[in-house]
C-alpha cells in the first residue's frame, strides 16, 4: 500500500517548542531514508502542545535535509491568507524542491475566537472559502491579473474533507483527504467517486485516508500508547487547549478519576483510529483502503514516547508498495 506521514509538530511535557520541530525535521530525514511516499506537516496557530503554525517554512528545512520524499502541506488554510501569499509561497517551496511538493489546503479557521480574531477572520461566509480557494489556483496558474513569482510549474492541490471539501474536490476533479468521522460516513465518500468532475488537474479521483496509527506487540498495549492523544483531545473539550502530550502512565491514572463525559470522549476518539499488533494494523488499514475506496493513507503516529513513535514508522514503511 501506498503509506505517507502526517506530522503535527506536537510538544511533549516538559519538552520546547524549538525541540519538538527540530524533532519533526529528524523523522522527516529518517522518513526519506525508509521510503514514504509524503511527509506533510500542519498548520495550527496559538496552540498549545503544538508547535508548527507555518508548514510552508517548516517544509523548506525539510527539503533541504531530504532528497526524495514528496512534501506536503496538510494543510495550509485558505481563510488564513492571502490567497496571492499562498501561492507565492508555494511555488518558492516547488522552485526550492522541484517536484515534489504537495499543497494540501482546507478551509477552516482558528483553532479559538482569540485566535480568530488574531488571524483577522473571525466569520466565513458560504461562497467565501470556494471563491479564495479559486483566487490561489488562478495564482498558481499563471491565469490572474498579476503573475505570482517564482515563476515555476505550480505544485498539484490537495484538498481537505472540511467545509465541504469532499463535495467541491469532487467539483474541481481536485484530490481530497478524509479522516475523522467523514471516513464512516458511505454516502459521502460515494458521491465524491460519483461526482468526480476529470479536469487539468487529475484525470480520475484520488482520495486519501487521513488516520492515527498505533503498533505495539499486543492490542491493549497498542491502545495505551495512543492514550495520551485521546487524553488531550478529551481534555480540550474542558480546557480550550490542546495541551502537550503526557506519559502514558500519567494518564491512565487521570481516567481513572475522570468522569464518564471524559472517557467517552476518549472512547470515541479511540473509534476513529487504527492500533494493535502488526498483523492486525495491515489488516486493518487494507480494509479501510478498500471500504473507502481511497489509494493511499496518511498515518498520523504520535505517542509521549518518541522510540515507540519510530517503531510504528518503520512497520509502516514496511507496508509500502510504492
Amino acid at each position: 500500500m501506498r503509506v505517507s506521514l502526517l506530522d503535527r509538530s506536537r510538544t511533549r511535557d516538559g519538552e520546547s517548542d524549538a525541540e519538538a520541530i527540530a524533532t519533526t525535521v529528524e523523522r522527516a530525514v529518517r522518513a526519506d531514508e525508509l521510503g514514504f511516499h509524503r511527509f506533510w506537516t500542519a498548520e495550527h496557530h496559538a496552540v498549545p502542545g503544538i508547535a508548527s503554525a507555518a508548514p510552508a517554512v517548516l517544509l523548506a528545512a525539510i527539503g533541504a535535509r531530504t532528497r526524495r520524499i514528496r512534501l506536503g502541506t496538510g494543510g495550509i488554510m485558505v481563510p488564513n491568507h492571502n490567497p496571492l501569499v499562498i501561492a507565492e509561497q508555494a511555488l518558492l517551496l516547488e522552485a526550492l524542491n522541484p517536484g515534489r511538493v504537495d499543497l494540501g489546503l482546507g478551509g477552516s479557521l482558528g483553532f479559538t475566537a482569540p485566535i480568530r480574531r488574531a488571524l483577522g477572520r473571525t466569520a466565513l461566509h458560504e461562497d467565501d472559502y470556494p471563491s479564495e480557494l479559486e483566487r490561489v489556483r488562478r495564482y498558481l496558474s499563471g491565469q490572474a491579473e498579476i503573475t505570482a513569482k517564482p515563476g515555476v510549474g505550480p505544485p498539484p492541490v490537495f484538498l481537505l474533507a472540511v467545509r465541504g471539501g469532499l463535495a467541491l474536490a469532487a467539483e474541481l476533479g481536485l484530490p481530497v483527504v478524509v479522516g475523522g468521522p467523514v471516513l464512516r460516513d458511505e454516502q459521502r465518500l460515494a458521491a465524491y467517486f460519483r461526482d468526480f468532475r476529470p479536469g487539468p488537474a487529475a484525470s480520475e479521483p484520488y482520495l486519501i485516508v487521513n488516520t492515527d496509527v498505533s503498533v505495539a506487540d499486543t492490542d491493549e498495549r497498542a491502545r495505551d500508547l495512543l492514550l495520551p492523544e485521546a487524553w488531550a483531545y478529551a481534555d480540550s473539550r474542558d480546557v480550550g487547549e490542546f495541551r502537550a502530550l503526557r506519559p502514558v502512565e500519567e494518564v491512565r491514572r487521570l481516567l481513572g478519576t475522570s468522569r464518564e463525559r471524559k472517557l467517552k470522549a476518549v472512547d470515541d476518539w479511540m473509534d476513529g483510529a487504527v492500533f494493535g499488533t502488526p498483523k492486525q494494523v495491515e489488516s486493518s488499514l487494507t480494509d479501510l483502503l478498500e471500504r473507502t475506496g481511497a489509494s493511499e493513507v496518511l498515518a498520523n503516529v504520535s505517542t509521549h514516547d518518541r522510540d515507540e513513535v519510530r517503531r510504528t514508522d518503520e512497520f509502516l514503511a514496511s507496508l509500502r508498495t510504492a
